[in-house]
């Protein structure tokens, strides 16, 4: 069994920066690849980024996060960071941290475990 615990969310101000992470259970971690999702209100869960099993190489969404966000890992503590800098208002959502055991990959339906998702809220 995997399970995925979020923290780190909360509410901020234009321009703040917040770290969310993301602890997993079980053993199989270290070959989980991981991704941050974000679903804001009234719109579709979006890919954020993502992060492989080794933790050498990321992929990003499209530049409206690159260079602001950035995601690691430390498997020796079984768990996913996402740093967020500059925030803006366009960032509020709710953020989940997801693993996939099967690919490297930006699409949701290749994630099998979720976490349960932690508030970010940025205001202007």
């Amino acid at each position: 069994q995997v399970q995925l615990v979020e923290s780190g969310g909360g509410l901020v101000q234009a321009g703040a920066s917040l770290r969310l992470s993301c602890t997993v259970s079980g053993r199989t971690f270290s070959r989980c690849r991981m991704g941050w999702f974000r679903q804001a209100p009234g719109k579709e869960r979006e890919f954020v980024v993502g992060i492989t099993a080794s933790g050498r190489n990321t992929y990003y969404a499209d530049s409206s996060v690159k260079g602001r966000f950035t995601i690691s890992r430390d498997n020796a503590k079984n768990t996913v960071y996402l740093q967020m800098n500059s925030l803006n208002p366009e960032d509020t959502a709710v953020y989940y941290c997801a693993a996939s055991l099967v690919a490297t990959t930006t699409m949701s339906y290749d994630y099998a475990y979720w976490g349960q998702g932690t508030q970010v809220t940025v205001s202007s």
